[in-house]
């Protein structure tokens, strides 16, 4: 796999305005502004996404990924009275389970008291990245629906009313620590008519893990270790994209998750190819990557220094990074909105 080489962390760096960093959900879902970008013919339009189908021709696949948003944030207390808020990632034995904690001077052998579930948590170790081994005093996955809260990004600092506008419409498999937002802009009424065009909508997945969280702390990309997140691609799926693209179809995938379970299938088999697969991924893909099933890509804008936002700039092409942050300045001047409940784009 290639990669180009001495890309350092400033090189996907970018400014934004606070104000454009998107604190709500517009409604309807499909209401969102879409920035069109055409690599060949390098122009952009505006668009909103309910435009879509006039970017969808029969025969094309549409590859969404349905990861439910597990209710993983806990508010609780050290027993010293200092308030502590726990994302919890992943379980890893019998009632431990690693976490992000926000919290001041947490260290191991301390308790955190969530005193309105009636549960404690004893912190077992803090490991380099930041992540701490917690364990829980009973089973807590079965509380998670009733007393779990939704784990926003730190940048969302509003209060959501309805919990349902953080889970994508055809959410289906628990298990992410956030949404696949890319997502989170199709209501059941868009893709009906997707579909009533002659496009094949076909679900994988892939639990959004860690590394949505986790900034890249290298100066050298090519340092930054990706965290493992599971995924599966089962062969219907695999069928239906081998098919379409014997018929002259493409692939198009929603969002970067989907990017992600996708060029993990075809990471064993020669170039174009896919096979099923259920496991981990680490796939790490930044500029100099060449893309194997996905074709055209609909994504969110993303973070700055962001693994994310590295791998729509490998999406770009040749000199793609540059291009990639002409069109957010871009963007920015059009006054689109950014990041988890932001506006998107569709690279073509």
């Amino acid at each position: 796999m290639k990669h180009i080489d001495n890309l350092r962390i400033e090189d996907f760096d970018y400014q934004i305005d606070q104000k454009q960093i998107a604190q709500q959900p517009v409604e309807p879902r499909d209401a969102a502004r879409m920035l069109v970008y055409d690599r060949a013919t390098q122009t952009t339009a505006h668009r909103h996404v309910y435009d879509l189908c006039e970017y969808i021709n029969n025969d094309d696949v549409l590859v969404l990924n349905d990861t439910r948003v597990v209710h993983a944030r806990l508010l609780g207390k050290k027993l010293s009275g200092g308030k502590v808020e726990v994302l919890l990632l992943n379980p890893t034995e019998n009632r431990v389970w690693s976490a992000l904690c926000k919290g001041s001077r947490l260290r191991p052998g301390m308790f955190i008291d969530f005193s309105e579930i009636g549960i404690k948590c004893k912190v077992i170790s803090k490991n380099r990245y930041g992540i701490y081994l917690l364990e829980f005093s009973c089973e807590v996955e079965p509380i998670l629906g009733e007393f779990g809260r939704v784990p926003l990004p730190p940048y969302i600092t509003h209060q959501l009313t309805d919990s349902n506008r953080y889970q994508t419409v055809y959410a289906a498999e628990d298990g992410s620590a956030a949404a696949p937002t890319a997502g989170l802009h199709f209501t059941h009424e868009l893709l009906k008519s997707i579909g009533e065009n002659g496009v094949s909508v076909v679900f994988v997945t892939l639990h959004v893990g860690l590394d949505t969280f986790m900034p890249v702390r290298v100066s050298e990309i090519d340092k930054h270790v990706m965290h493992s997140e599971w995924c599966r691609v089962d062969d219907e799926v695999v069928n239906t994209i081998k098919n379409a693209r014997a018929a002259g179809g493409r692939i198009i995938a929603v969002g970067t998750t989907t990017v992600r379970v996708l060029e993990t299938a075809s990471s064993n088999v020669s170039l174009g190819g896919i096979n099923s697969f259920d496991g981990y991924t680490n796939l790490f893909i930044r500029p100099g990557y060449k893309f194997s099933i996905a074709e055209s890509l609909l994504t969110n804008f993303h973070l700055p220094r962001s693994t994310l936002l590295m791998m729509v700039g490998a999406f770009m092409g040749d000199e793609g990074t540059k291009t990639l942050l002409s069109i957010y300045q871009d963007a920015i001047r059009q006054g689109y909105r950014f990041y988890s409940f932001g506006d998107a784009m569709l690279v073509l």
